[in-house]
């Protein structure tokens, strides 16, 4: 019998999209941006200590096989022939730090996390001049605090007006970042202490180690780093892009275990034939495509004009907008970061960003802790039965307030409750609250950037509820654009990927860009009552201020530290 043709689909494309509970590999077709086929393995985080998280490195880099691995398999069965796939992208959890031995190949330490997204649990302590500040989100589950007295520690070394590390980098000092990290394992780890003083250590965010050890590990394994990881270090300079002596220096992080910083678009090496890969699925595949995750959906959105933005819906929000070539430092609580640059001789694009502590998360709340719904997806059923929240507003400042409003003494509120109110119009003003937030630091972009949005482009798993949509498009007066194909993240490192220098199977050009089926969300309400919904939700904010005020001072200082910590809206 013949054997079965196999499709020819033209220059394929893969990504691994390695996130902190899970990593997957994602095939697309170069020239219609359509997902082909994909496999997902979970993995675990481990809790050593309360407040410590860790993940395994080489569990995740043997995650990442096992998903190429079954991704090569499913499509043999779809008659799809892996020898298409021309490139290889890698969209990363950011912040997350490895420490491995470049000799033997390694890890010294299991990687220190950091949060995916922010959630509702203990915020993240930052420090500005010299003292502690709040910072808008919470941290989630994932944050690992350890590196707390670290942070004061590095504090106290930072002249009282000459905040130098946010010039440089356009982060506070914060222990969400992997400098910091960095530093608490080489104070407290000797293996990684011993192996930096024998010149053996490399050091890198989960990208790094991913790209080394897919590129042959030992056997010439290629160290390096893109821009939008390199640049949430805390040691990379965002205005000359590159590590930053006098910031290596204060963090006394010895220069030689850094990656080399290379663009988000190039080839960085090729697929080594691993043990854990069957037959050496995409062995010599250039892997030419690297961005940390919140830049990939931006990139994945198209979002490559100046104050063009996309917020990712999920245990809280990312907000990301593109401030183009200009590096814009905010004066509302957003983080100025590389957005990306695609390709070693094109520009690099900046980007504010911000995000919503709460999001996913209050209907998490409404399920697990109130009971007024069964499953996560119950909630639009419930909403759309009443179409209105009847006047009642829905404050889930959990863990305090944060941007704009910067007060930790806040606690969540329910109000404008009447005899009428049921569990309906409650999970309405929960949904209602992920707008109003959002509308918060989308108002604070505005005025930091000076450009309005004409649209906001979405992507996230909550962005499956409709009127969750409609309502973001009401509040914000204005369209709400949503694509058909929800995995920008993984398509964001795939174009990048396709597009580099020597591969060229993917044209960013905006007159080649593959047109993406989009939903679009329009207002239905006047400005006029969008205004006054937003006032009645402002004066709501207004009400859950000031109700933890019975604390001794020591304790009241304690407890501002604790929700003051932050993950991404950090002055």
């Amino acid at each position: 019998m013949a054997a079965t043709k196999k499709a020819i689909l033209g220059p394929l494309v893969g990504a691994v999209d390695q996130g902190t509970s899970s990593t997957r590999f994602l095939v697309f077709n170069s020239k219609t941006a359509e997902l082909l086929s994909h496999h997902q393995v979970e993995i675990k985080q481990e809790f050593p200590k309360e407040g410590w998280v860790e993940q395994d490195p080489k569990e995740i880099l043997q995650s990442v096989y096992e998903c190429i691995e079954k991704t090569c398999e499913k499509l043999g069965q779809l008659n799809i022939d892996i020898s298409n796939i021309k490139a290889i992208g890698v969209s990363n959890q950011r912040e997350t730090t490895v420490v491995w031995d470049k000799l033997t190949g390694e890890p010294l330490y299991n990687a220190v996390a950091a949060p995916v997204s922010p959630g509702p649990s203990v915020p993240v302590a930052v420090v500005r001049s010299g003292s502690s500040v709040p910072a808008a989100g919470t941290s989630s589950v994932w944050l690992d605090l350890r590196t707390q007295s670290t942070v004061e520690n590095l504090s106290k070394r930072i002249p009282g007006n000459n905040n130098f590390v946010k010039s440089k980098t356009g982060l506070p000092l914060s222990t969400y970042f992997s400098a910091v990290k960095l530093r608490w394992l080489l104070d407290n780890v000797r293996k990684v202490q011993k192996a930096v003083e024998e010149n053996r250590a490399l050091f890198g965010t989960i990208d790094s180690w991913l790209i080394w050890s897919l590129t042959g590990g030992v056997n010439g394994g290629v160290h390096c780093t893109d821009v939008t990881n390199a640049s949430r270090t805390m040691l990379f300079n965002i205005h000359s892009l590159e590590w930053d002596k006098e910031l290596c220096e204060f963090f006394e992080i010895p220069m030689e275990i850094l990656p080399n910083v290379r663009s988000s678009s190039e080839i960085y090496g090729l697929m080594k034939i691993s043990h854990s890969l069957k037959a050496g699925a995409l062995e010599g595949v250039p892997i030419s495509g690297c961005l940390g995750d919140q830049s990939a959906a931006l990139v994945g959105q198209m979002c490559f004009q100046d104050g063009q933005a996309k917020n990712t819906y999920g245990t809280g929000c990312f907000l990301l907008c593109n401030t183009g070539h200009k590096c814009v430092f905010s004066e509302h609580g957003l983080l100025t970061t590389v957005a990306y640059k695609l390709g070693r001789d094109k520009p690099v694009y900046y980007a504010l960003e911000g995000s919503v502590a709460i999001a996913g998360a209050v209907i998490r709340w409404l399920r697990d802790n109130l009971g007024i719904i069964k499953s996560s997806e119950e909630i639009e059923k419930l909403a759309k039965e009443v179409g209105t929240s009847y006047g009642c507003y829905f404050v889930p400042a959990f863990s305090g307030l944060y941007a704009p409003y910067w007060e930790p003494s806040a606690r969540g509120i329910i109000c404008g409750l009447t005899q009428f109110t049921n569990k309906c119009h409650i999970a309405f003003a929960a949904l209602e609250a992920v707008c109003f937030q959002t509308r918060e630091i989308l108002d604070a972009m505005n005025r930091d950037c000076g450009i309005p949005l004409s649209h906001l482009q979405v992507d996230g798993g909550m962005t499956s509820n409709k009127i969750l949509m409609q309502l973001q498009a009401d509040i914000l007066y204005i369209p709400v654009v949503k694509p058909s194909m929800p995995e920008t993240t993984a398509l964001g490192a795939a174009m990048a990927a396709g597009a580099a220098e020597g591969v060229g199977v993917w044209s960013l050009e905006p007159e080649d860009l593959s047109a993406v089926t989009m939903e679009r969300f329009e207002p239905q309400i006047n400005a006029e009552e969008s205004e006054i919904r937003y006032s009645t939700w402002k004066k709501a904010v207004m009400k859950s201020m000031g109700w933890v005020t019975t604390q001794s001072p020591e304790s009241a200082k304690r407890a501002c530290i604790l929700n003051c910590r932050a993950t991404e809206l950090l002055i």
